[in-house]
């Protein structure tokens, strides 16, 4: 029997939209799951910390972080076969910044639709200009890339989705060697502007890939133990840190191994954009494809334990069950805990 733990980013409603949400959900697997538990409660996050609720407490799962801090990129480096060796090393994400009415506002990364080819052209169009800075710049894959930046180890960096639709005044990299990361972003930006790339995506309608996203400092990753990661739906960086990726939901009895912990994004783009019709579809999906299973294997003793981790911008909600806990059949399932 085994031990799983899902952590589902934006699964757990705002309080201003929870109430209406709620109601319109018809996932009564996930009820079973919250009601019937062993212990439950909301886990603090640190408003110190520029990073989501989900993203602080895979830091510290993970090891990658001990006070919530994200520092992934050692780790999603050797996710893609790249030896971080010394030094400090920054996930770079390439991105698409506008000018809203009074602010600058960076789109969600996973709507930039940046192909391998592309990629790999802008890649080469800034590394040039890194490694003049004396900044190496190694690739990953067409949205994660990889800075060196030793004196810049100090930086306050806040995690892309923090950043995401927000005032990026909020946002930028802090510290004393924020000017020097400004000094670079400007530079390729520059670059970028009149690239052959961007003019092709301009004829696609594509937005612009016109700046880069720094975050995510770590130096070489230690040897601790941690769980063993699967993901499904989740960014290159994090899918990079896993054991095992899911193509899709039906490869879940793969997953069901000892001390697994389950990573499934397929809500953070509904959520980011506030689609809550889309949200609503996607809890339903995951209610057959993921919570029923999970459930059905409680109940058989394939599993023995399942801890839920379900997050908002703003909050996290643990909540573990077993299979003698799913035997009170006297605590009637209701969605309670999500308000």
């Amino acid at each position: 029997m085994s031990s799983i733990t899902l952590v589902l980013p934006y699964a757990l409603p705002l309080p201003e939209f929870a109430p209406d949400l709620v109601r319109n959900l018809d996932t009564p697997a996930l009820a079973a799951l919250l009601t019937r538990s062993a212990r439950h409660g909301r886990v603090p996050v640190s408003e110190e910390v520029r990073a989501l609720p989900h993203e602080q407490w895979l830091a510290r799962a993970l090891g990658a972080g001990p006070d919530g801090q994200p520092a992934f990129a050692g780790a999603a480096m050797r996710g893609f076969g790249l030896a971080p060796g010394d030094g400090t090393w920054f996930i770079v994400n390439p991105a698409h910044i506008q000018i809203a009415r009074s602010h600058l506002m960076m789109a969600d990364l996973r709507h930039l639709a940046l192909s391998e080819d592309d990629s790999r052209a802008l890649f080469e169009a800034a590394r040039a200009l890194c490694e003049d800075a004396g900044h190496p710049l190694v690739y990953g894959d067409a949205q994660t890339w990889f800075l060196r930046a030793d004196d810049w180890a100090g930086l306050d960096t806040a995690t892309p989705d923090t950043a995401v639709g927000m005032d990026l005044i909020d946002f930028m990299p802090k510290g004393e060697q924020a000017r020097a990361y400004r000094r670079l972003q400007n530079e390729v930006q520059m670059q970028w502007h009149s690239h052959p790339v961007n003019a092709a995506r301009e004829g696609r309608r594509l937005p612009a890939v016109n700046a880069f996203w720094l975050w995510g400092a770590a130096g070489r990753p230690s040897a601790a133990s941690a769980p063993r990661l699967a993901t499904y739906a989740a960014p290159g960086w994090l899918a990079a840190l896993g054991a095992h990726k899911l193509a899709s939901l039906g490869e879940l009895d793969g997953a069901l191994e000892d001390n697994t912990l389950l990573v499934a994004g397929s809500l953070a783009e509904s959520a980011i954009a506030a689609d809550w019709g889309s949200w609503i579809m996607g809890m339903r999906q995951l209610e057959e494809q993921l919570f029923a299973p999970l459930l059905a294997a409680l109940r058989q003793g394939r599993v023995r334990e399942l801890r839920l981790v379900l997050s908002s911008r703003e909050g996290l909600l643990e909540s573990t069950t077993t299979g003698m806990a799913q035997r009170k059949f006297w605590r009637r399932p209701t969605l309670e805990r999500l308000t």
